[in-house]
């Protein structure tokens, strides 16, 4: 919803140029976390609410990108998609939003065919930018009262316009989903941003403020919407989830959440996509074991096993900790997938404190890993520390860690032979269009390859991929048994007959 001082206009946005009506095309970049991609599907709501029409990048009038800046490697990366756009697409009006955009909007706006660099602090004001750009496009006599109120609060005129500023503490006012009319069998919800915790290496908190929380009422209101559509798997999502409710007055609890939504809502299955490790307590871990609605899904960032190197980040916990939760959750949930993040080549690591994180994830039930090599972040602790990690040896130290974790990934799925899972069946990379048109706002794992065309991707409640034989509309639960495994995934057969009906048509 757009601010108060912005005016939205009522319906769909049309107008006309030379006797043509014209229905301005847009297209949206996505890079980074469940959140930017939630941030990214909520604005497709709203310019799809608007009129506006999903195109080509190729020939979109209005292209945004929504930047990550976890890395330098995501700058660059965001970097390179600019320029290839503003070459493919002249006549797009480029607009560069997200964590990027919020840490070096001067840098972002030297990039060619910028007009508007917009950070996460304003976010809620890119439909009212758009349009103004869409009008600006079709009369350059016409200038609506909103461009005069937008250039005033833009920081530069040339060579694109930079809106950025401090991030107000206060509730979230709405919550980006991916819709359900969309491509995604899994919609995500994004029930909280920011974050107040100070890691040595993040750079989170500069780029996304505090930590906010969208109100109980709405996550529900979110949630039944959602059911109503059809919906049956959602993934509740946030940059420390786990931190819900504690900027809401009166004050609310991650857990009291999760109860009312079981209580009020008829969503099938609900899923948390990353929540820290000392913010998994043994009543959550047996609050997940006691509901099967709830997937046995638990990611939690490590980032190091060596107690030094985690005091060094300023994690608030030790390998002790982290390895009481992680057996906790395995005593109560054996068949749980644990996921975790983890650093390689922090400042300051030895050779030993590797050798022992390596050790440590090694005696963990740990499913899988998220490795990341160190990246220097400016404005972050981290950046000024001395006794860097060669590059050289931070590469050869990610490439043991992903090892371990793929390692530790097959014996998993192994252990899934013969038994049989409840999943969700998902749209196949084959029925979906090859058209650049659908805009790119999925969650990294939303849709499976399906390099083989006679097989039809699922998703277990632990997190585990799994292929059908033949198509199966997407959408469907189906109790299958597992019968082997193939690269990364698990081959599944039907052990019940299967209702034709497709709950939502959309998915079909």
């Amino acid at each position: 919803m757009l601010p108060a001082a912005i005016p939205s206009r009522a319906g769909l946005l049309k107008f006309t140029c030379r006797k043509f009506e014209i229905m301005p095309t847009f297209y949206i970049e996505q890079f980074g976390c469940r959140a930017t991609q939630a941030d990214g599907a909520a604005l497709e709501v709203q310019l799809l609410q608007r009129g506006y029409t999903p195109a080509a990048k190729s020939a979109a009038d209005i292209v945004v990108v929504n930047t990550c800046t976890v890395t330098a490697a995501a700058d660059a990366q965001a970097r390179d998609a600019i320029r290839k756009i503003s070459a493919q697409n002249r006549g797009a009006r480029v607009i560069v939003t997200g964590c990027y955009a919020q840490r070096a909007p001067e840098e972002v706006a030297q990039l060619p065919g910028v007009a508007w660099v917009v950070g996460n602090s304003h976010k809620p004001e890119l439909p009212a930018i758009i349009e103004n750009l869409s009008i600006a496009s079709a009369s350059k006599d016409f200038v609506p009262v909103v461009s005069l109120k937008l250039a005033s609060l833009a920081l530069q005129q040339s060579p694109a316009q930079i809106l950025i500023g401090e991030f107000e503490r206060k509730p979230l006012s709405s919550a980006p989903v991916f819709n359900a009319e969309g491509n995604h069998t899994r919609p995500t919800l994004k029930i909280q941003d920011g974050c107040d915790s100070h890691c040595a290496y993040c750079v989170i908190p500069r780029v996304r403020g505090k930590s906010r929380s969208l109100p109980p009422e709405i996550v529900l209101h979110q949630i039944n919407q959602l059911c109503d559509s059809g919906v049956k798997e959602i993934v509740l999502s946030g940059i420390n989830i786990g931190t819900y409710g504690r900027d809401l007055r009166p004050r609310v609890t991650f857990s009291a959440l999760l109860r009312r939504i079981l209580d009020e809502t008829p969503v099938e299955r609900l899923r948390v996509s990353s929540i820290e490790p000392m913010d998994v307590t043994a009543d959550l871990i047996e609050f997940f074991a006691a509901n099967d609605r709830i997937a046995p899904h638990f990611h939690m960032p490590l980032q190091s096993g060596a107690d030094r190197i985690l005091a060094a980040m300023h994690r608030w916990y030790r390998a002790e900790h982290y390895a009481r939760r992680a057996h906790l959750i395995r005593e109560n949930l054996p068949h749980a997938t644990i996921g975790a993040d983890v650093i390689a080549g922090f400042p300051g690591e030895s050779p030993e404190d590797h050798c022992t994180t390596l050790a440590f994830i090694e005696s963990l039930p740990l499913t899988y890993l998220h490795v990341f090599s160190f990246s220097k972040r400016p404005g972050t602790q981290a950046a000024w520390l001395a006794n860097k990690v060669p590059a050289g040896v931070i590469k050869n130290r990610a490439r043991e860690l992903r090892a371990l974790g793929q390692k530790k990934s097959a014996a998993f799925r192994n252990e899934q032979i013969g038994a049989q899972l409840r999943v969700l069946t998902l749209r196949s990379a084959s029925s979906l269009s090859n058209d650049e048109s659908r805009n790119e706002t999925v969650a990294i794992d939303v849709t499976l390859p399906d390099k083989e065309p006679d097989y039809t991707p699922a998703l277990s409640a632990n997190y585990l991929r799994v292929r059908l034989r033949g198509y199966w509309p997407a959408n469907h639960w189906i109790n299958v048994r597992v019968t082997a495994t193939h690269e990364n995934d698990l081959i599944g057969e039907p052990v019940e007959p299967i209702s034709t009906e497709v709950s939502v048509s959309a998915f079909a």
